[in-house]
């Protein structure tokens, strides 16, 4: 008889989840996805079901870590919503199950997982690729992932000067009111941008919004957006003038409509960095495309479900 899942919502996996834990981890499973040994990690690029008549999709983003007995499944809905619309572009959730045996033996809250998980897979590239002194970060968008990416960055780094820019100024006003410390808003995206050291796109954008001939030589971009292959955030420009990195190139050929439009090169995955089979140019200007990994989604939930079995 198998024991019912352990059911977490969003608030629990919230608390549980912490950057310290969860950086050394993704830091560790990207560097082993990236050597390619089948036997240890089963990650297929992310299946996807277009829904067209209400402008949405529902992923679907499966990983099987050996070593590590992880077997996991991310259910993942993302919408283009209207102007003015409280709803969340996207909503998920995380099924842990039994490598074993076969039977779930958790459910959680997957928004949580996907902020935080992004978020401080970009802090790593941060670390890798940013500016020796970087002092202003820019941050473009207002949703989960400006926070996410907000918290984190400025945990990790110390910046002189953040500057945020959202499509809809009141709703980064409303962001920068539940912020800690002292955030500009910006009225454009070139205001935000021109002089900053690392720049987060976290944006709905389809149509590039950052453009290169505004990028101070030698930035950083880590780029959360545009997951599809016909959207953009990021301009030919910028695109070809910078090293660009990826989490998977698999992902990125298939859904990146910013590597896949610009017809750019990958340098690098973050896993062959971390593995040292390929260099960190953080002297150039460099873009970390991101866009979201099953494996990444896995390392995350056996996390919380450690820790919530520690206090139980």
């Amino acid at each position: 008889m198998t024991e019912s899942p352990v059911l977490l919502n969003k608030h629990e996996v919230e608390r549980l989840l912490s950057y310290d834990d969860l950086i050394s981890r993704l830091e560790s499973v990207m560097g082993k996805f990236s050597k390619r040994d089948s036997s240890e990690i089963i990650q297929p690029v992310r299946s996807v079901v277009p829904i067209q008549q209400h402008n949405g999709f529902l992923g679907v983003m499966p990983a099987y870590l050996a070593a590590e007995g992880i077997l996991s499944t991310k259910v993942v809905s993302f919408y283009q919503r209207a102007e003015g619309s409280s709803l969340p572009s996207t909503q998920a959730t995380v099924l842990l199950f039994h490598p074993e045996h076969g039977n779930v033996i958790a459910i959680m809250d997957g928004e949580a997982i996907t902020a935080k998980r992004t978020a401080a897979v970009s802090a790593i590239s941060a670390k890798l690729f940013s500016p020796a002194f970087s002092e202003v970060l820019c941050i473009l968008g207002s949703g989960q992932q400006a926070r996410s990416h907000y918290d984190v960055l400025t945990k990790l780094f110390k910046f002189k000067e953040v500057r945020v820019w959202s499509r809809r100024k009141e709703m980064a006003q409303r962001f920068v009111n539940d912020l800690q410390g002292p955030v500009t808003v910006c009225g454009s995206v070139k205001e935000a941008v021109v002089g900053a050291d690392v720049i987060v796109t976290a944006t709905g954008a389809s149509q590039p919004l950052l453009f290169g001939e505004w990028v101070k030589p030698g930035a950083h971009v880590a780029a959360v957006g545009a997951c599809r292959p016909d959207w953009r955030e990021m301009d030919d420009v910028l695109m070809r003038e910078a090293v660009v990195y990826v989490d998977s190139r698999e992902g990125a050929t298939t859904e990146s409509g910013d590597i896949i439009l610009s017809g750019v090169e990958v340098f690098a995955e973050l896993g062959e960095i971390i593995n040292g089979t390929f260099p960190a140019q953080r002297e150039k200007t460099t873009v970390f495309k991101s866009l979201g990994m099953g494996i990444q989604d896995a390392v995350s939930a056996k996390l919380v479900l450690e820790k919530w079995k520690k206090e139980h």
